[in-house]
């Protein structure tokens, strides 16, 4: 079915059934990401690029059934530069925003408040990734390993429902008690269409993709996260073995913390998170995953919104995938480690600057490559209407 068609029945839809009882509030942004990076030792190749993402967004938030309810509509330009596949060579992606040329519909989905506020319902082309294995600290981060964890990242034909392709998806979050939430969500597995990927498409002959977590979201305390998720149906196996494939499945756990606060202002000072993860290593390269980083909000006088920050990511190969390319002649190595210094700078209330420095150990965690630098810079240019 048509994604554009299929959103369209499903909001008409809802907006039968729902019975309008507070002024609808309206929400439009834009925001333009800009950023170039360089390679200046190591890798595939010493290279400059210059890549950028636009994001469109319409929020329509109101009340229906007597809960808070809310539509969304999230369109994505990216250009055509890509960086890690054809400059470094990295697996974990320098760039969270690396993208072949994309113009599509991103997500659009309507969410249902119920329970008095204690839970809600979302369906529609979702990202799965702003609703599980996210961690508020690591989104200063530009390596992709800190907005969602390889080990999870690299699952599915097409990849799972995150950046830069979405599937139609339902999700129930629920809080249990005040500090602990439940979130379940159930994806199709096959994001668009892998044949032509700039196509939005919706089949449900895939299998599915779900995910659940729960979390510990007390106020002013350290945020923790479970979660889990699996494939209803068989991904190839690494190699070979009497049947033709395993279910692909997986699990995660982060806390994210604040470390020190400064006296008299709650939003400044030193926060740290730690994530790891695990993934079937009969169907994933990338078989366990350590991310940690540090963030401190404010650190020079007169700043105080400035985010300083130290990360690293360590992706390590699963022994069947090290197996494989042992038994294909080929080289291969224990991990892929990935060290990045960030400091983003407001400049005005639209304006956003971000210097960002990586050095990757062993790309692509095959031995093959030196160590590589990345030198970056991005900016930031939102407008709300």
């Amino acid at each position: 079915m048509n994604t554009y068609k299929a959103m369209a029945i499903m909001a008409g839809a809802c907006l039968c059934l729902t019975n309008a009882q507070a002024v609808p509030a309206w929400a439009v942004e834009a925001v333009y990401s800009g950023e170039v990076l360089r390679n200046v030792d190591g890798g595939l190749r010493r290279a400059t690029r210059y890549m950028d993402n636009l994001d469109l967004t319409a929020d329509y938030r109101t009340q229906w059934f007597g809960e808070d309810a809310e539509i969304f509509v999230y369109g994505l330009y990216n250009n055509a530069a890509t960086f890690s596949d054809t400059v470094v060579g990295d697996l974990q992606t320098v760039s969270n925003i690396d993208n072949a040329q994309n113009f599509r519909l991103y997500e659009a989905w309507y969410r249902q408040g119920f329970g008095n506020g204690n839970g809600s319902l979302k369906l529609g082309l979702i990202d799965l990734n702003a609703e599980f294995d996210a961690i508020d600290t690591g989104s200063l981060f530009l390596n992709s390993s800190h907005g969602i964890g390889p080990d999870f990242s690299q699952s599915g034909e097409n990849g799972p429902s995150i950046f830069p392709v979405t599937s139609l998806a339902m999700r129930v979050d629920y809080a249990l008690t005040d500090a602990w939430r439940v979130r379940v969500g159930i994806f199709d597995a096959v994001p668009g269409d892998p044949d032509h990927p700039a196509r939005n498409a919706i089949s449900l002959d895939d299998g599915a993709l779900w995910v659940a977590e729960i979390n510990r979201v007390g106020s002013g305390g350290p945020r923790l996260g479970l979660g889990a998720w699996g494939y209803t149906v068989a991904s190839e196996r690494l190699f070979a073995l009497p049947d033709a494939g395993d279910r692909n499945h997986g699990a995660y756990a982060f806390v994210d913390a604040p470390l020190r606060r400064e006296i008299g202002d709650d939003t400044q000072g030193l926060n740290g998170y730690l994530r790891v993860g695990a993934a079937r290593e009969r169907v994933n390269q990338t078989g366990r995953y350590l991310g940690a980083g540090l963030v401190y909000t404010g650190l020079l006088p007169g700043r105080d919104a400035d985010q300083l920050g130290l990360a690293v990511a360590l992706a390590f190969n699963g022994d069947n995938f090290k197996r494989t390319r042992r038994n294909e002649g080929l080289p291969v190595d224990r991990a892929e480690v990935n060290l990045e210094l960030s400091y983003r700078v407001p400049i005005t209330d639209w304006l956003t600057v971000q210097p960002d420095v990586q050095y990757i150990i062993n790309p692509g965690a095959l031995g093959e490559l030196n160590n590589a630098l990345v030198l970056g810079l991005r900016f930031e240019v939102a407008r709300v209407f």
